[in-house]
């Protein structure tokens, strides 16, 4: 029987807690790095069912990033007891009032309520999870985050490249996006600062990252596509605006 790992990791000074059920034990380091750009983790859990063999892989994560194994065992055969437990601790941790942001990792859209429910209370929740992973899920988080982005990903971790690409979106797909999203901003003469625009974009998509069309930085991506004008003010930050003609 295949035990689905869960664990779950609460930070600090804008703090994220962490809830994952990760699939694939290689997006770990990937995972701790993207969550650690949000906050700086001060409690950290894993819950699985630790006699199954299938999380051996584990173990050496378990140590490197000093994770606390929660031991759970699976009393009936297709059922997620973990899954139970770990809501159950989330909600605790929820109403301690310590945590201003929680990040849930997992493509199960069945975390989809317990996303809501920490958004009822005013607090930040951050998504990780496949591309397979339901919208509704998705469009629960303040911002989600494909895990084939992270490096370790499923996809990056393929052994051909071309396969990676095949995968992704051309950059001409995230202009009509780049577009509603300066739409909704008030700008300078048509100039919208890049980095508001970014912010905007995640409100509005909340898996909109530029790395879904294989570009590391928005800016990039924003050029590849050709339908902005794209300049860096002396003293000033860069900003976009459509080029002439652009609708």
């Amino acid at each position: 029987m295949v035990v689905k790992l869960r664990y779950m990791r609460h930070c600090r000074a804008r703090p994220k807690a962490l809830i994952e059920r990760p699939d694939n034990v290689r997006i770990a380091d990937g995972l701790f790095e993207e969550v650690a750009k949000i906050g700086t983790a001060s409690v950290r859990r894993i819950y699985g069912d630790f006699s199954d063999s299938h999380l051996k892989g584990w173990e050496a994560v378990l140590q490197k990033h000093a994770i606390i194994p929660q031991q759970q065992y699976a009393y009936t055969k297709g059922k997620n007891a973990s899954d139970i437990t770990l809501v159950i601790d989330a909600m605790d941790l929820l109403h301690t009032g310590l945590f201003d942001g929680f990040c849930l990792v997992s493509s199960d859209s069945d975390f989809t309520r317990l996303a809501s429910r920490i958004r009822e209370q005013g607090v930040d929740v951050y998504g990780f999870g496949q591309k397979k992973t339901p919208e509704s899920f998705r469009q629960a988080c303040h911002r989600f985050i494909y895990t084939e982005n992270l490096h370790g990903g499923a996809e990056k971790s393929s052994d051909d490249p071309a396969a990676v690409k095949d995968t992704q979106p051309p950059p001409s797909k995230a202009v009509p996006l780049v577009k509603k999203a300066i739409a909704e901003l008030e700008g300078d003469n048509g100039w919208f600062p890049l980095n508001i625009v970014g912010s905007q974009l995640n409100r509005l998509y909340p898996d909109f990252d530029s790395r879904n069309y294989g570009f590391q930085k928005l800016s990039e991506l924003v050029r590849k596509t050709g339908a902005f004008d794209v300049e860096t003010p002396k003293g000033g930050s860069m900003r976009i605006r459509l080029k002439s003609g652009g609708k």
